[in-house]
C-alpha cells in the first residue's frame, strides 16, 4: 500500500489526534471510549472530506481541469469542504445540492454549510429531493465545457476508488497511532453514508492485517444496500492499491437501526448524543453524520453490545457546521425534554 504512487495535495492537518474521552466512559458505564479526531483535518472546520479531497483534487489538477463541480444534500459538508479546496486551489466551484429533507427553515436552506458554501466562492444550484444528481451535474458539466471550462466531476461525499484512498491512508495513521501508545483496538465505530470513508477504511484495515472490526452506523440507506455500496467500493480501491480480494463481503457490517425519517433529519437520541459528548467532552457533532454515528454507539453500549473491558474508537467525521442550521430541531427538542 505504497500511497504515495498517487497523486495528493498535501491540505490537511494530520495525524489527526487520538484521544480517550474519559467522562463519556464513565457516564455509559460500559468499555473505554476513544475519539478519532477527524473534524480537526483543516480546511473550513474539518471534517472527513478533507482526507478525500487531497487525492481528488490531485487528479482534478493531474487533468488540467478549471472547475470541479460535485453535489451533496443542502447542508453538505462534502460541498463545503470542496469549496474550501477549490478557494485553495485557484479552481471555480458549482455545487447542486439535493434538497433531501423538504425543509422550508430559512437557517437550514442559508446558513451552516450554505453559508460556507458561498464565503469559499463556490456557486450552489437546487435540485428537488429524488433527482439523478450523477446525470444533472453531467449536464452542468457539458453546458461549462461548451463555454471553454476543463471541467472534473467529484462524486456525493468524495466516494470512489480515488477518494477512498483518504480513508485507506486513515487506517495506517490509526494503526501507527494504537502501536505507539500500545493501544489495543477491539472495534472501530463511524458514520457510513456515501460508501467512500468505511470502504477506505475496512480496506486499510484487512490489507494491514488490523484484526479491528469495523462497524458502520448508516444515516441513510437500508442495510443490504448500504453494505453492498460499502463492499463494492472496498473492491474497486483494493484493486486500485494493487490488492484485489483483501476484503471479504463478510468484512462489512452496518447497522442501519439509527436512521430514522430519513438523510438530514435527526431523531431524539441523534440530539441526546450530540448533547453529550458537548457536555461531557466538549467536542462538536453533527446532526447528520457524526451525531447519528454516536447515537448508535451509546445505543449499543446501553445495550451491551460492547462491553466493559472492551477499547472502541470512534470516528468523528466532523461537520459541526451543519449544526448552525439545525437550531429550530434543537429548540422543539430542548421543549419537549423539558416539558
Amino acid at each position: 500500500m505504497h500511497l504515495a504512487r498517487f497523486p495528493r495535495v498535501f491540505l490537511a492537518h494530520l495525524p489527526t489526534p487520538l484521544e480517550r474521552m474519559d467522562r463519556l466512559t464513565k457516564e455509559l458505564g460500559g468499555p473505554e471510549i476513544w475519539i478519532k479526531r477527524d473534524d480537526c483535518t483543516g480546511m473550513s472546520t474539518g471534517g472527513n472530506k478533507t482526507r478525500k479531497l487531497e487525492f481528488l483534487m490531485a487528479e482534478a489538477l493531474a487533468e488540467g481541469a478549471d472547475t470541479v463541480i460535485t453535489q451533496g444534500a443542502t447542508q453538505s459538508n462534502h460541498a463545503r469542504q470542496t469549496a474550501a479546496f477549490a478557494a485553495k486551489l485557484g479552481l471555480a466551484c458549482h455545487i447542486l445540492l439535493e434538497d433531501r429533507t423538504g425543509s422550508n427553515d430559512a437557517n437550514y436552506n442559508g446558513n451552516g454549510n450554505v453559508l460556507l458554501d458561498h464565503l469559499h466562492g463556490a456557486t450552489t444550484s437546487k435540485r428537488a429531493g429524488g433527482t439523478d444528481m450523477a446525470a444533472e451535474m453531467v449536464t452542468l458539466a457539458l453546458r461549462l465545457q461548451g463555454e471553454g471550462r476543463k471541467t472534473f466531476i467529484i462524486p456525493g461525499g468524495g466516494s470512489n476508488p480515488t477518494g477512498a484512498l483518504g480513508y485507506v491512508n486513515c487506517a495506517l495513521e490509526l494503526l501507527a497511532q494504537a502501536n505507539d501508545r500500545a493501544l489495543v483496538i477491539d472495534h472501530l465505530v463511524t458514520a457510513t453514508g456515501s460508501a467512500g470513508t468505511q470502504a477506505g477504511l475496512i480496506t486499510g484495515l484487512k490489507a494491514l492485517n488490523s484484526g479491528i472490526p469495523l462497524l458502520g452506523i448508516g444515516v441513510r440507506a437500508p442495510r443490504e444496500k448500504q453494505e453492498e455500496s460499502v463492499f463494492n467500493l472496498a473492491l474497486r480501491t483494493a484493486e486500485k492499491l494493487g490488492c484485489p480480494g483483501v476484503v471479504s463481503r463478510a468484512d462489512v457490517i452496518a447497522n442501519t437501526d439509527y436512521v430514522g425519517a430519513g438523510y438530514g433529519i435527526p431523531r431524539a437520541d441523534t440530539l441526546e448524543a450530540i448533547q453529550l459528548f458537548a457536555q461531557m467532552e466538549g467536542i462538536l457533532l453533527d446532526p447528520v453524520y457524526s451525531g447519528k454515528g454516536a447515537a448508535g454507539l451509546i445505543d449499543l453500549i446501553r445495550k451491551g453490545h460492547f462491553k466493559k473491558g472492551q477499547r472502541i474508537v470512534f470516528l468523528h467525521t466532523g461537520g459541526a457546521a451543519g449544526l448552525f442550521g439545525y437550531d429550530a430541531v434543537f429548540a422543539e427538542h430542548q421543549k419537549v425534554m423539558t416539558v
